[in-house]
């Protein structure tokens, strides 16, 4: 009996052990999750803080980066932007006027459109011109006329607005119409040409009239060659000009040293320079020491003179190419890329070709 009672003392104490050891352990695992808990609030509360702290240095860039174009926009626009406020005070002050009389002339609420013909009109031809003098050489006279035909409809309306409460009131209504867009195309649609400026493009036409004048009349003296297509080309004459008052092409007698640096690009060789001679024989050709020179102090050299072919012969080899169809008889270019001369000898042999062709010689 004592036994029995003895192993359920023992069983009860191993129970209320076990009971304090599973409460022990229940308490432990709740800080354990109080304690998880606490360091996962604590890294979300840290990762949302870099987050509101990424999000205002992005709109502090954004801000910054909006200020400072605006500021680079003030700089290149500080004279047309108060111009721009000029005319947009100009509508606020108008546009309204026009809307009213608007619906009084035409009775009717669609009258509030007059406004855009009486003052959108001559605005959108302020803005047609400032763009097209971007492009150089566009004319802008007819966009200007626009401008101006415009800008009296829309003062004679102000006008006949204000007279009905006098003279003063009508001139007052009209002016404020038209100043915006007076000032914009003294201001920002033609702006004054520095001397400089105004020197070059004077000089730049000049030269455009001039070039355009030789190229009229190079197209006239050109001759046409048709292939065996029936296709027709121009052939022009490529030399030196000058032209005339009356638009005539001169040719400009080209030097000897401008002769002989042809035929030496011809040959491959090195380009020359004439020099004059130190024993006083006259002018003599000496490399380029730019063009071939060694290390040391650059070396003079002579140069032999080209080989050289009576005019009987080149006129025979022309002859035999012309009869082969292997060059172009009426360009001197022609000729002299073909028997390899000097321009003046091609020349001589074109004008003699010409000739004999105008007077029924053979080729």
């Amino acid at each position: 009996m004592s036994t029995w009672r003895e192993q359920q003392r023992a069983d009860r104490i191993t129970d209320r052990e076990q009971a304090r050891l599973d409460a022990a352990a229940q308490t432990e695992r709740r800080m354990a999750e109080r304690a998880a808990l606490a360091e996962q609030q604590r890294k979300d509360a840290a990762a949302q803080a870099e987050l509101d702290a990424a999000a205002k240095a992005a709109r502090q860039e954004k801000r910054a980066a909006r200020w400072a174009a605006l500021a680079t926009w003030l700089a290149v626009h500080r004279v047309d932007g108060p111009i721009y406020l000029l005319g947009v005070a100009a509508a606020v002050l108008a546009v309204p006027a026009m809307a009213r009389h608007g619906v009084d002339v035409y009775g009717s609420a669609l009258g509030v459109v007059l406004p855009v013909i009486s003052e959108l009109g001559m605005w959108a031809f302020a803005v047609a011109v400032q763009v097209a003098r971007r492009t150089p050489g566009r004319p802008v006279w007819s966009l200007q006329v626009g401008i101006w035909v415009f800008a009296g409809y829309g003062f004679a309306l102000n006008l006949m607005d204000g007279l009905r409460h006098g003279w003063s009131a009508g001139l007052l209504m009209g002016l404020v119409s038209i100043a915006g867009v007076i000032a914009h195309q003294l201001a920002v649609a033609s702006p004054r040409r520095s001397a400089i400026e105004k020197a070059a493009a004077k000089l730049e036409k000049q030269a455009l009239k001039k070039t355009m004048r030789i190229r009229a009349a190079a197209i006239r003296h050109a001759v046409g060659e048709i292939d065996h297509t029936g296709t027709a080309t121009l052939v022009f004459a490529p030399g030196r000009y000058e032209i005339s008052r009356r638009g005539r092409l001169t040719e400009v007698p080209v030097s000897l040293a401008d002769e002989v640096a042809a035929w030496l690009a011809q040959q491959d060789r090195p380009s020359i320079t004439p020099t004059s001679d130190t024993a006083g024989t006259g002018a003599v050709a000496v490399l380029d020491p730019e063009v071939d020179q060694q290390e040391s102090t650059p070396r003079r050299r002579t140069i032999r003179a080209p080989k050289t072919r009576t005019d009987a012969e080149l006129e025979t080899e022309f002859r035999a190419l012309v009869e082969a169809g292997d060059l172009n008889p009426a360009s001197a270019e022609s000729i002299r890329k073909a028997l390899k001369c000097a321009p003046k000898s091609a020349r001589a042999l074109r004008d003699k070709f010409k000739r004999d062709t105008s007077t029924g010689g053979t080729k």
